[in-house]
């Protein structure tokens, strides 16, 4: 896919490509699951194209110790500005669907990163000992007023959970409870939304 795609690999925004089809032919509702590279080292300066390398100079190898830090976290900061753009444009896709579907989006992190604080890169320290940099990652929840009120949550509600600490245990419970999936397996204490549905 040109300007998607260069090399051996395509940037993140390959996964909005054919998503309309894909919604256009569904029947009922639909839950999709779009999977990023993201901010995933050591290679940062593959993760965004060429018009996203705001932050310079960069480090543009494979191996973290050729470069400064200054230069690493360029990279990374840049692939940062790139992830904004991916959920921008999520965003923007889903506000196009609203009339068929009550439409809510969640972006979550699977690991931290370290760029350089107390001389640790990259991830993967034993979670014992892992700084708050690699175990402590964003987790937000898109959802206009419609689809709030068609999927009974209280926004004012959900604005005051979401200064609770959260974290990669609730996102099934969460889902699970949103959709109203019946399960066994569902713990409500894990779902963000327990207290905030109406």
């Amino acid at each position: 896919m040109p300007g998607l795609c260069e090399d051996d690999r395509c940037f993140d925004e390959i996964l909005l490509h054919g998503l309309d089809a894909v919604v256009r032919e569904a029947k009922g509702d639909l839950l999709v699951v779009l999977h990023q590279l993201g901010n995933h080292g050591p290679a940062y300066f593959r993760r965004y194209p060429q018009a996203f390398r705001r932050f310079v100079p960069t480090c543009d190898r494979n191996e973290l110790r050729d470069c400064r830090r200054e230069e690493i976290v360029n990279a990374y900061d840049n692939a940062i500005l790139y992830t904004d753009r991916f959920l921008s444009r999520t965003i923007a896709f889903l506000e196009g669907q609203r009339e068929r579907y009550d439409v809510a989006m969640t972006y979550v992190s699977d690991h931290g990163e370290s760029v350089g604080e107390r001389g640790l890169f990259l991830h993967g320290v034993p979670y014992a000992f892992a700084p708050r940099e690699q175990i402590e990652v964003p987790m937000f929840w898109w959802m206009p007023e419609d689809s709030a009120r068609g999927l009974r949550v209280d926004l004012g509600c959900l604005r005051e959970r979401a200064g609770k600490p959260s974290g990669h245990d609730d996102l099934y419970h969460s889902l699970v409870g949103l959709l109203e999936i019946e399960t066994p397996r569902y713990k409500p204490q894990h779902d963000v939304f327990a207290g905030c549905r109406r």
